[in-house]
């Protein structure tokens, strides 16, 4: 039996996220996009005009700005540059299953097999690039008898190169090392040796090599030449979390639709135990018998994989549904699921704990998750900025607080008041009243963040009082020592 010569098709975007970021926002000229790293604003992809000009990635944004003045530069985003390029490996499967990503900025395809489908290889990588280039994106490709050749050629050498089955060495030897993928200690290692070409590491002595230089270089070597095997494999399909119940004759009444779900919850949760996850957001799917579709969704402030909890989450939103002529077909997915393993929750925090989720998955179902808050502590010493607000459910109880002076219980904007000096006031009047001061302790002295502008503090340091007034009030008082007023900022329990 003959087995087909395995072929691989390398794809390297030179300026994926560049490209991308252009045709999304389009912009003239030099362009790069910037990354922080290693304490600086560095460039982490550059248009081809940018690099025309002089500049490369890494270097110092100060730097490329002092060589192209003009240059225009945008925030790079690695999450959404991963996401696009995980959603161009979905699209390239119209040419063979086999496909995987290959580092930030490139696809590998093993087209072993489907390249005739396409009319051979030639046309098959023509198509490829055509399509690729109405969307706006520069490639280079190779197609080898292995990966690791296949990604040598396209990126170090001659673009489009589509070499013959069992010629893949006599391709490579011209080729500089860096074609092997090997660390750049490395490299250096070899070139002070004089040894800077792929022939020049093949004609080596295998054991010296590993002696000095370790097993990584031949490695490299073997996978380019297929000594060893070096497979494409393509990204995992995502766990399809979904069980559903057809029915042989529609159904309409409460009960019926409640016994269906509570038998669907039953087996979603089956499924998330076996897969050692708990559902945050659920979706009810149920089908008209006229074709049409109502769909409840709830969330979760918790991973959950109990179903009593749950059922009891739907029974307020299937009451208002309108089933029509009938349900004949329920679906339930688990549309964001977490590792839940198994874990002892027979200790009284941690009941509460869960006690307080469930609470917070009541009030946001009703309410909705975005207005549900809590506060959360921020490195600030300034007292409006020493905390953050996020969502409830999305985010865990702050367990520690800096120690910091006594804080209002309310703070806002500072307003001024009148009758006073220098001195803390013993009388003054604030919103229409008149106050007189009984106790007073202090002062707290608070310095403004010299290096953010904030135009709140821009008159300078603070110092801080806390007052008793004759009204039972308890205020939070400060003045600046540059100039003369008061201001109240706050007011305690």
């Amino acid at each position: 039996m003959l087995l087909m010569p395995r072929r691989i098709l390398s794809l390297w975007l030179p300026r994926f996220a560049s490209d991308r970021s252009l045709r999304l926002r389009p912009a003239p000229g030099a362009v790069a996009l910037s990354l922080r790293h290693l304490g600086a604003e560095r460039l982490a992809c550059l248009n081809a005009e940018a690099e025309a000009r002089g500049l490369a990635r890494g270097m110092g944004l100060a730097d490329a700005r002092a060589l192209c003045p003009d240059l225009l530069t945008r925030p790079a985003d690695p999450l959404a540059e991963a996401r696009a390029l995980a959603a161009l490996a979905r699209w390239a499967t119209r040419y063979c299953p086999w496909v995987g990503c290959d580092g930030a900025d490139g696809l590998v395809l093993d087209i072993t097999g489907a390249a005739h489908l396409m009319g051979g290889e030639a046309a098959l990588r023509d198509d490829l690039l055509a399509r690729l280039a109405r969307m706006g994106f520069g490639v280079r490709t190779a197609i080898a008898d292995t990966r690791g050749a296949a990604w040598a050629l396209a990126h170090h050498g001659a673009d489009g190169r589509i070499i013959a089955p069992g010629r893949a060495r006599a391709a490579l030897a011209p080729l500089p090392l860096a074609a092997l993928r090997l660390e750049a200690e490395s490299i250096a290692k070899f070139d002070r040796l004089g040894l800077r070409l792929i022939g020049d590491l093949a004609a080596l002595p295998r054991a010296s090599v590993t002696r000095r230089f370790g097993t990584e270089p031949l490695m490299r070597l073997d996978q380019a030449l297929g000594e060893v095997a070096e497979p494409v494999t393509p990204a995992p399909e995502p766990q399809v979390l979904a069980v559903r119940l057809s029915l042989p004759e529609p159904i309409g009444l409460m009960s019926d639709l409640t016994a269906g779900l509570d038998r669907l919850l039953e087996r979603l949760c089956a499924h998330l135990a076996r897969a050692e996850q708990g559902a945050r957001r659920l979706m009810l799917e149920l089908s008209r018998v006229d074709g049409s579709d109502v769909r409840l969704e709830i969330g979760l402030a918790r991973a959950m994989r109990a179903p009593a909890p749950m059922a009891a989450l739907y029974a307020r939103a299937l009451e208002g549904i309108d089933v029509g002529f009938g349900i004949d077909r329920m679906r339930l997915s688990a549309l964001e699921a977490e590792a839940l393993s198994a874990r002892q929750i027979t200790t009284t925090g941690a009941q509460a704990q869960d006690d307080l989720s469930d609470l917070l998955t009541r009030l946001c179902n009703r309410v909705g998750f975005a207005h549900v808050q809590r506060l959360l502590p921020a490195e600030s010493h300034i007292p409006e900025k020493a905390f953050s607000v996020a969502a409830a459910a999305y985010s865990a109880p702050a367990s520690g607080w800096m120690e910091t002076p006594p804080r209002p219980l309310v703070i806002f904007p500072p307003e001024p008041i009148a009758g006073a000096g220098r001195a803390v006031p013993r009388r003054f009047k604030w919103r229409g009243l008149w106050w007189r001061v009984v106790a007073a302790s202090g002062p707290e002295r608070i310095s403004p963040e010299w290096w953010l502008d904030d135009p709140a503090w821009r008159t300078g340091l603070r110092d801080y009082w806390r007052v008793q007034t004759d009204r039972g009030a308890r205020l939070w008082l400060y003045n600046t020592p540059q100039r003369d007023g008061w201001c109240v900022q706050g007011q305690f329990a």
